[in-house]
């Protein structure tokens, strides 16, 4: 049986002196409401609200928690409260502002700063639909991804990671700002304590250290999913996931199908950021900056005639081999299938 979300406040409910107007958003970890304060100014808040540790009926407040998981809705809160307070330090255009954060009705509130635009996601696929040889130009990624970087780079100064940075999380202003939002550290200690959380993570652009319990992180974690969102730009998809590039990396294949169509060093940038290697990857973002903003000259590289057909070539033999694979797959379940029936 399915678990019911716990319910988002309703509106005109007054929480921390502002107003809820509606929901905005809902996520596995919290609620985003457009309210507004006492002065009139809209805002956006973010509440604390873990689907799969609370429940909260229509037109209640308080969030109920199953005794059994008390302790590790407490740790999220706490590591929510902790990154609105961080966060609240951070003033940079490229990253967003908290104006306020309490602790209200057993659980958090953080209050930011109402956007109106689009996030890159959506930016993507509207372009994606043009079926454009270049989904954006090139400038304007490096330009995007400079004021992103600018922006991230403050936060790894102040000691805090993203964790979760994708094309959804990247919002663009209606005049033309880029900003880093939702930042992932409630997720991430949870995730660390309980095994359920690991999946929050999106496929593509997560490091691959992000899906072992006992790896470390840093700006390098952040700056594989800045490399992945640049890929996406280019590409209008998202990169294959690091577990099966674990398994059989087939990103320099891909890559090297935007070469002619992108400069060879914004490909090698690219490749440079999501090495699955932690260490082969930028140690900082100003490692990258210097990379992503460098003058010298760019060279675009055609692909041969006989490299257009090895690729298409192994392609069709990768494409061919997953066929039987699964195939094979849905054999063997048939087998098992028909040998339960016989025991039965």
């Amino acid at each position: 049986m399915t678990k019911t979300k716990p319910a988002p406040l309703e509106s005109d409910t007054k929480v921390g002196g502002y107003r809820v107007v509606r929901k905005l958003a809902s996520g596995g970890f919290g609620v985003v409401y457009l309210a507004v304060g006492s002065d009139g100014q809209r805002v956006a808040i973010k509440e604390y609200l873990p689907a799969s540790l609370v429940e909260r009926a229509p037109g209640a407040m308080v969030p109920a928690a199953d005794p059994e998981k008390l302790s590790l809705y407490r740790l999220g809160l706490k590591s929510f409260f902790e990154e609105g307070r961080s966060l609240a330090q951070i003033s940079h255009p490229s990253v967003v502002s908290v104006l306020n954060f309490f602790r209200e009705n057993e659980t958090v509130y953080m209050v930011m700063n109402y956007l109106e635009g689009a996030s890159l996601q959506e930016f993507i696929m509207t372009a994606r639909e043009l079926k454009r040889k270049k989904i954006f130009r090139e400038s304007t990624i490096r330009s995007l991804f400079d004021e992103i970087l600018q922006g991230l780079r403050v936060v790894h100064q102040h000691k805090m990671l993203h964790l979760d940075i994708k094309p959804a999380n990247l919002f663009i202003t209606d005049d033309d700002k880029p900003i880093l939002i939702d930042f992932g550290a409630a997720r991430e200690v949870l995730g660390q304590q309980d095994k359920r959380f690991r999946p929050m993570y999106t496929p593509g652009f997560a490091a691959p250290e992000m899906y072992k319990r006992d790896a470390s992180f840093g700006p390098w974690t952040d700056i594989y999913a800045v490399g992945a969102c640049i890929y996406a730009c280019m590409t209008g998809y998202p990169p294959y996931e690091a577990t099966q590039r674990l398994d059989k990396d087939r990103l320099p294949m891909q890559l090297s199908k935007l070469r002619g169509v992108y400069s060879d060093n914004l490909i090698e940038i690219v490749e440079w950021c999501m090495a699955l290697d932690p260490l082969a990857r930028p140690q900082s973002v100003f490692n990258l900056q210097k990379e992503l903003g460098g003058d010298a000259p760019r060279r675009y590289t055609q692909l041969t005639l006989g490299e257009k057909m090895r690729m298409h070539i192994d392609e069709l033999v990768h494409d061919t081999r997953s066929r039987v694979d699964r195939a094979r797959q849905v054999t063997r379940l048939g087998a098992g299938a028909g040998a339960a029936k016989r025991e039965r």
